[in-house]
């Protein structure tokens, strides 16, 4: 009997990307297929759910025919994808009543502010782990079911229904068999209760969502996902796994245990410490989300956001005519020791543990001889004193969950770079595990769906399957990371807009 493949769908912001794995985590083939992005208006971001069907189908298909193996072969299909992005659609006809409203969409903030004036965030964050903010589903689903005529009714006689992008994908998939979410995406709504384990009553009444237009819940990995209508591929292929892209990323990096943290850098940073059962109220304003949902077992995760990592490298190359990225590297390297410059690319504000979101960036410590190496070491900096700024807070909110070897697993763009990742060691004063194979956001649907097929016996199973991977362990002394950390600190209050 072949060795069974299992296919990953990781349909993101702005490209829906297959993979074929087998059951040792090696990629054998993908296919992507870029996603149009829509502007209506000033912070409005949409995108068509239908074309985000199509075109997922399209790359998975691709995928499988370049693997070289039949469809027979594929033992369950995993998916992954933007969170918090949402669609609402016709029961019976299948058609969205209005273009998906994405993660990035800021139109309800007015909605946001109103309850926060209200003083129910305090109570919105004990119960869903969550700030009060237009990044999360539920106001998105509120202001759909306002906006577009008819559709608040309609949505009560139970003529529509709604979800993040993974309950469209499988309702789609499966032809309208199962109308099914999984429990790290409901945990991005603000309508989900994190230790209940199901949608909130109360948070249903504060947001105006009918729990009819919800999905059902289900774990990340198993049954309940149903089977592709056989017309797509061929065959029916069973769905055994979904989960939110940095639950799935933690997945991909085999993140399974208490105090074991990833970090993604791409244009900016997500960073996730598994908490185990334990979901710990942050007092430094980070998330509480949920990690995984397995054999109905619920685990949890902190989460922080750094808005600008990459990008800060992207502005030296746009905004200071430095020629790519590579040079950029090439001129940190070269920076003088001891030369004091720190950014604080606060383009957009501060994300967590700062949120502030009128602070503006700055350059701090500049004398006449600092020059581009300078200021491009300091752009690479920034982007590991903002993960200690997050480890710290971490470590505040959860301090059973660090142990005293605890490391820190990278992926995206930025973790190609050995000496960052040595860098990121230095100024974090944690051991740095680099991926070797970068996907893993795919790589860790595809774990849960092997997972969910009795591929993997257990998480700490489908663990293993992640891709070795290389160390960069500090060098640093403390005292001179100290130092260091003062001069950022210093530099942070600077920008502050209070």
């Amino acid at each position: 009997m072949a060795e069974p493949l299992i296919l990953a769908l990781d349909q993101g912001t702005t490209s829906t990307r297959a993979v074929v794995f087998d059951r040792h985590g090696a990629a054998l083939a993908e296919a992507s297929r870029p996603l149009k992005q829509h502007y209506p208006a000033d912070g409005w971001v949409e995108h068509d759910a239908d074309e985000i069907f199509a075109e997922s189908v399209e790359a998975m298909r691709e995928a499988i025919a370049r693997c070289g193996r039949p469809a027979e072969d594929v033992a369950a299909i995993g998916i992954t994808n933007q969170r918090e992005t949402v669609v609402v659609w016709d029961k019976a006809t299948g058609r969205p009543i209005h273009k998906a409203i994405v993660w990035q969409d800021r139109r309800t903030e007015d909605v946001c502010a109103r309850l926060r004036g209200e003083g129910l965030e305090p109570e919105i964050t004990r119960r869903t782990g969550l700030l009060l903010d237009p990044y999360f589903s539920g106001t998105k689903l509120a202001w759909l079911l306002d906006r577009v005529e008819g559709a608040r009714a309609r949505a009560e006689r139970g003529e529509l229904l709604a979800g993040t992008i993974d309950t469209w994908l499988v309702w789609k998939l499966t032809g309208g068999a199962r109308h099914v979410t999984d429990a790290t995406n409901a945990s991005r709504t603000l309508l989900f209760d994190l230790r209940a384990g199901d949608w909130s009553e109360e948070m249903l009444r504060v947001f105006g969502v009918p729990r009819a237009v919800l999905p059902q819940v289900v774990d990340c990995a198993g049954e309940g996902f149903g089977e592709t209508a056989p017309e797509l591929f061929g065959r029916a292929i069973p769905i055994r796994g979904a989960a939110g892209d940095q639950q799935a990323a933690l997945m991909g990096q085999g993140c399974v245990r208490p105090g074991e943290m990833k970090a993604t850098y791409g244009t900016g940073c997500f960073l996730l410490v598994n908490t185990g059962e334990a979901a710990p109220v942050s007092g430094a304003r980070l998330l509480t989300t949920v990690a995984a949902r397995v054999g109905g077992r619920t685990t949890y995760a902190l989460e922080g956001s750094i808005f600008v990592a990459g990008a800060a490298i992207q502005w030296l190359c746009e905004g200071l005519g430095v020629d790519s990225p590579a040079n950029a590297e090439q001129l940190a390297q070269a920076a003088r020791e001891g030369h004091g410059v720190m950014m604080v690319p606060a383009f957009t504000g501060l994300g967590a543990p700062w949120w502030d979101a009128g602070a503006r960036g700055a350059i701090t410590g500049l004398t006449r001889d600092a020059g581009l190496a300078e200021i491009s070491q300091a752009a690479f900096d920034a982007c590991a004193w903002q993960t200690l700024d997050l480890i710290e807070a971490m470590r505040s909110d959860a301090p059973a969950a660090f142990g005293p070897d605890v490391e820190l697993r990278i992926d995206g763009g930025m973790s190609r770079s050995a000496w960052f990742a040595q860098r990121l060691a230095d100024l974090t004063g944690v051991s740095v595990c680099r991926a070797s194979y970068l996907e893993t956001t795919a790589l860790g649907a595809a774990l849960f769906a092997g997972l969910g097929a009795g591929i993997y016996g257990s998480m700490e199973e489908a663990a293993k399957a992640r891709p070795t991977t290389d160390h960069a362990r500090p060098a640093w002394g403390t005292r001179e990371r100290g130092a260091g950390y003062e001069r950022w600190r210093a530099a942070v209050q600077r920008v502050r807009s209070a």
